[in-house]
């Protein structure tokens, strides 16, 4: 008894002194006010128990889940980086640092107001019978070995002027500037059409 007389006086003077510290912010209104409040309150703290138990058991049963999926991330990562895609992200986010760094705000200005142009010109390009055409020009070109040997006179070049196929040539050049020039009116309808079409998909 004299044990336990002796404690209670030691833990009551150390409460006094703990509390002392707290008394100005502490009034007994505001200790019954908390006890009505959890009163009040206690089945929602029952469903905010039980809801409490719910997740715990989730996030056990997820636990392995989860485990299992990190794996699988970084087994996928593993592989994308053996087959390069990293390094392939990495340049090509070079080649935009590249692009930005590049050309300003009107450059990307004048491309955006010049895109349908470009496109019909891809589209153009990329017609069968033109990659015929541009297939068959590097052949020639390839192929290609013509040799002066001797010099040429301004009297031989005018003769070579007079071969029906030196005229032909000369006359297809001639026929072909004019039409670079001055398109018919049949292509410019038709790129304007091409155009149009661009603009209301657009």
């Amino acid at each position: 008894k004299e044990d336990l007389t002796r404690i209670g006086k030691d833990l009551f003077q150390a409460a006094t002194e703990e509390l002392d510290e707290v008394a100005h912010h502490f009034d007994t209104s505001d200790l019954l006010y908390l006890l009505k409040k959890l009163m009040r309150n206690t089945r929602n703290l029952a469903k905010m128990m039980d809801h409490m138990e719910s997740a715990v058991d989730f996030f056990q049963d997820a636990t392995p889940l989860g485990k299992q999926m990190v794996g699988q991330l970084m087994d996928t990562l593993a592989e994308f980086e053996e087959r390069g895609y990293f390094d392939f992200a990495r340049e090509v986010f070079k080649i935009i640092d590249t692009v930005v760094t590049s050309f300003s705000a009107d450059d990307v200005r004048l491309l955006r107001e010049n895109i349908t142009s470009i496109l019909l010109t891809v589209k153009n390009l990329t017609q069968p019978e033109m990659l015929s055409t541009v297939n068959n020009a590097l052949g020639f070109y390839r192929k290609m070995d013509i040799e002066i040997e001797k010099e040429i006179s301004y009297w031989e070049i005018i003769k070579q002027l007079r071969d029906p196929e030196m005229k032909r040539g000369i006359a297809f050049m001639i026929q072909f500037v004019k039409n670079m020039a001055n398109p018919p009116a049949q292509i410019v309808k038709s790129d304007t059409s091409e155009e149009q079409k661009f603009k209301m998909e657009d």
